[in-house]
């Protein structure tokens, strides 16, 4: 089951746990009341006939089916949107050149103006987004973990030690990915955000 924890002000190695002293976590349920971040099981094993993935991907438009292997390198740098619409991508210490360095970069806070499909399909990490407070929640991702990430929301991702990940990604039409770091408080997608977590909190 989904692990998730408010984390401390720690700013050593960020693949660590960074558990607060006593561990606050916070339940699976609160999660998208919270911040607006949707999750849900998936068989990652035969993934492509997993029928609430499939449902997932009717509903939401998720259309593309296009496939690579790629390096953080290559994520880091947002290479891959141009060309591709569904992604399923490697990240490894072995086939990284400069590996702690480029973890660092994809480490930065920031937000997308579309929504951030992610399948694991092998290994761990931590995906942190801000909740409502602007405190950081790490969000523990393992094997069958699918997670969306809602536009506007500050957020960011990194290997945990294990330091390997394999993930699938899915795009709505058009694929747009762009990280603005923050400050991105005058951007659209973040006013809409905000005013959407606003009435999440309401209910």
């Amino acid at each position: 089951m989904v692990q998730i924890w408010f984390m401390d002000t720690d700013q050593s190695d960020q693949r660590l746990e960074h558990k607060r002293t006593p561990p606050e976590y916070m339940e699976l349920s609160e999660l998208y009341m919270k911040t607006g971040v949707e999750y849900f099981k998936i068989n990652a094993d035969d993934y492509l006939n997993d029928k609430q993935l499939n449902e997932l991907r009717t509903n939401r438009g998720y259309t593309y089916e296009d496939e690579v292997q790629a390096d953080l390198f290559l994520l880091v740098h947002g290479y891959l949107h141009d060309f591709c619409l569904q992604l399923q991508i490697t990240c490894s210490e072995q086939c990284l050149p400069d590996y702690a360095n480029k973890l660092k970069a994809f480490y930065t806070e920031h937000l997308h103006t579309d929504e951030e499909i992610r399948l694991i399909l092998d290994g761990s990490g931590y995906f942190d987004v801000r909740d409502g407070d602007d405190n950081w929640l790490r969000i523990q991702v393992v094997k069958g973990d699918m997670i969306i990430i809602p536009a506007g929301i500050y957020h960011r991702f990194t290997l945990d030690t294990n330091n390997f990940i394999r993930t699938r990604r899915y795009f709505i039409g058009e694929p747009v990915w762009a990280p603005h770091n923050r400050p991105a408080d005058d951007m659209d997608c973040r006013k809409a955000y905000l005013q959407h977590l606003g009435q999440l909190t309401k209910v």
